[in-house]
C-alpha cells in the first residue's frame, strides 16, 4: 500500500494537477512554456514544505481558503447567470446509459475527484488531539467536498452547453467564457491556476508523511525519515522523492491517462479496504470496535460490488491503463515482500 500511495496516491495526482495547471496558464499566457513553469511551481512548493512544517501548514491553510472561496464564488455566479435548463440533458435512454461501461469508467474518474477527503489521517502524528480531530475532519471534509463538487459541476453545466464541455481538461475556462466572455475567462483561468496550486500543495504536505512512516518501518527505506538537522523541517528526502516521480510523470504522460490510471488503481484499493471490513467482522467478531459501519453488511457489500463493476469495465475500455495499474500493484507486492524480509533480518 505504501508503494501504491507513493506512485498512484500522491505522485501521479501531483503530476496530473501540474499538467492541468499548465493548461490553465496557457489560457492566460498563450505561447509560454507553461509545463516547465508548472514543474518549477512543484519544486517551489516542495521546498516550502521541506523547509519548515509550520510554514507549509500556514501556506496550505491560506491557499486552500482562497480555493474554497473561489469555488463558492463560481457556484454562486454559475447558478445566478447560468441556464438551469442545461442541467437536464437526459433522454429516454438515460437508464441504459447509467448501466453502460462508459458510465462505469466515468465513475472511476468521479471517485478520483473525491480522493483527499481522508488526507488528514496522514498527518495525524502532527495534530493536536487526533482522536477527536481526525473523525471531525473526516466527516467535515467529506461533507464539504461533496457539496462543493456537486455545486461546482452544476454551475459548469449551467454555464455552457454540454457538448462544449465534453473532453476538455480546462473546463473552468470554457464555463467562465460562457459566463463572462473571453477576457473574464482568462482572468478566471488565472484564479483557477491558484486553486490548482492549493491541490498540489496538499498532496506535497500529506504524501511524504506516508513514506516517512515506511522509512521508520523498513531499514532499507530509512533515508525517507530524513528531516535534516532541525526538527522543524519537513520530511525532506520523502518530499524530494515524490517531487521527482511527479515531474517524471508530468513529462511523459497525458492528463487523461494519469487520471484514469489513478482512479482505476485506487478503486481496487478502495474495494479491498471495504472488503477487509467484512472479513474482519467474520474472523474477529468479538474485537472491540470504536466505530461501526452503518447499515452493515449491506453498505460495504453494495460499495464493493459497485467498485468491482467499475474496475471490470475499466479493464475492457482502457486495457493499457489496467495493465499499468496491475503492474503497479505487482511492483508494490514485490517490494513489500523484499522489504519485509529486510525488516525481519534487521529484527
Amino acid at each position: 500500500a505504501g508503494v501504491v500511495s507513493l506512485i498512484v496516491g500522491f505522485s501521479a495526482p501531483v503530476a496530473a494537477s501540474a499538467i492541468a495547471l499548465s493548461l490553465y496558464l496557457d489560457r492566460v499566457f498563450p505561447g509560454m512554456p507553461t509545463l516547465p513553469i508548472s514543474i518549477v511551481i512543484v519544486l517551489g512548493l516542495s521546498a516550502i514544505h521541506a523547509w519548515r512544517v509550520t510554514a507549509g501548514g500556514r501556506f496550505q491553510v491560506l491557499i486552500t481558503s482562497c480555493k474554497v472561496l473561489l469555488m463558492v464564488g463560481l457556484i454562486f455566479v454559475g447558478w445566478w447567470r447560468g441556464d438551469p435548463s442545461r442541467l437536464w440533458t437526459g433522454t429516454g435512454d438515460t437508464f441504459a446509459a447509467v448501466l453502460s461501461p462508459e458510465f462505469a469508467v466515468g465513475l472511476v474518474l468521479v471517485s478520483f475527484a473525491y480522493t483527499g477527503w481522508n488526507a488528514s489521517i496522514y498527518i495525524a502524528g502532527e495534530l493536536a488531539n487526533p482522536r477527536r480531530n481526525i473523525p471531525l475532519s473526516l466527516a467535515a471534509g467529506t461533507a464539504i467536498v461533496t457539496l462543493l463538487y456537486l455545486g461546482l459541476n452544476a454551475a459548469f453545466l449551467m454555464a455552457a452547453p454540454a457538448e462544449r464541455l465534453t473532453g476538455v481538461v480546462e473546463i473552468g475556462h470554457v464555463a467562465a467564457a460562457g459566463l463572462f466572455g473571453s477576457d473574464g475567462a482568462r482572468a478566471l483561468s488565472a484564479v483557477i491556476a491558484v486553486g490548482l496550486i492549493s491541490t498540489i500543495s496538499a498532496y506535497i504536505m500529506s504524501g511524504p508523511r506516508v513514506y516517512e512512516a515506511m522509512g521508520a518501518t523498513y531499514p532499507s527505506l530509512q533515508f525517507l525519515t530524513g528531516r535534516g538537522a532541525h526538527s522543524t523541517r519537513g520530511p525532506i528526502a520523502a518530499i524530494a522523492l515524490q517531487a521527482l516521480l511527479a515531474i517524471a510523470m508530468a513529462l511523459t504522460a497525458s492528463f487523461e491517462a494519469l487520471l484514469t490510471y489513478v482512479g482505476f488503481t485506487l478503486s481496487i484499493f478502495a474495494a479491498l479496504t471495504v472488503a477487509g471490513v467484512i472479513i474482519l467482522r467474520i474472523r474477529e467478531p468479538q474485537l472491540e470496535r470504536p466505530f461501526r459501519v452503518s447499515g452493515y453488511p449491506i453498505t460495504p457489500v453494495v460499495f464493493v460490488t459497485l467498485m468491482l463493476w467499475m474496475i471490470w469495465n475499466s479493464i475492457g475500455l482502457a486495457p493499457g491503463v489496467a495493465v499499468a495499474g496491475g503492474g503497479t500493484l505487482l511492483l508494490g507486492g514485490a517490494l513489500y515482500v523484499w522489504f519485509g524480509r529486510d525488516s525481519a533480518t534487521a529484527a
